[in-house]
């Protein structure tokens, strides 16, 4: 074998363990006590003991460091693994509790660092960007996950699915999870609420109560 792959891999696995760090060390600044304050690339890269440029070199602007930080917590709180499995369900109703369930385990991951991030928004235009875009995507799964139901149950009429997808998309967003969480409420707990409420909110418990009594008396 050429030492020539070899070198190569071992570069390319240095160059991932030093993003890796990289990306640890903007996690801890953001929860550190400082925040937002103390955050900064300078910053990052003594965190990281690295120089500044190779923090730059590595993700090109401090958006890209952010938004592979948002990477790196997406893949702790197994968000595509959990969306998947929620448009998997045979019954959307199902479908439905699973996505509500994939977004609350996504903000649980760090309550703390996904504030802070979006709060950042509120001061950076290019974070502020990356926020959208990712909460863009939430909309588009819960407008998905919901025209399932449609496609089910008949429910909802075109105008009521965009009025019902606004609904799902505040409920499931991070500022709803971290206002229900306060101090003692667990994710599942959180879930779980979410779940009764929405359906509720969306008529799908009568919905769902109906349809269950027709079929008992269809087959009786």
């Amino acid at each position: 074998m050429s030492p020539r792959p070899y070198r190569r891999e071992r570069r390319e696995a240095a160059a991932e363990q030093t993003r890796g760090r990289i990306v640890e060390a903007a996690r801890a600044l953001l929860a550190a006590p400082g925040g937002m304050a103390d955050f900064s690339m300078e910053a990052v890269a003594r965190q990281a003991d690295v120089a500044r440029m190779t923090v730059y070199y590595q993700f090109g602007s401090r958006r890209g460091l952010l938004e592979a930080l948002f990477d790196d917590l997406a893949a702790r709180g197994r968000i595509g693994e959990l969306l998947s499995a929620a448009f998997q369900q045979p019954d959307p109703l199902k479908g439905l509790d699973a996505l509500i369930l994939a977004f609350v385990e996504f903000w649980a991951v760090d309550r703390l660092v996904m504030r802070r991030l979006r709060s950042l928004a509120a001061l950076d235009l290019d974070v502020a960007q990356g926020v959208r875009e990712r909460d863009e995507r939430r909309r588009q799964a819960a407008l998905a996950l919901l025209d399932r139901l449609a496609a089910r149950h008949g429910w909802p009429a075109e105008q009521e699915l965009h009025e019902a997808t606004d609904l799902l998309f505040t409920l499931t967003s991070f500022e709803s999870f971290d206002s229900l969480a306060g101090e003692t409420r667990s994710a599942s707990d959180i879930a779980r609420l979410l779940q009764r409420t929405i359906r509720a909110a969306l008529g799908l418990e009568t919905r769902s109560s109906a349809e269950a009594t027709a079929e008992a008396l269809e087959t009786s």
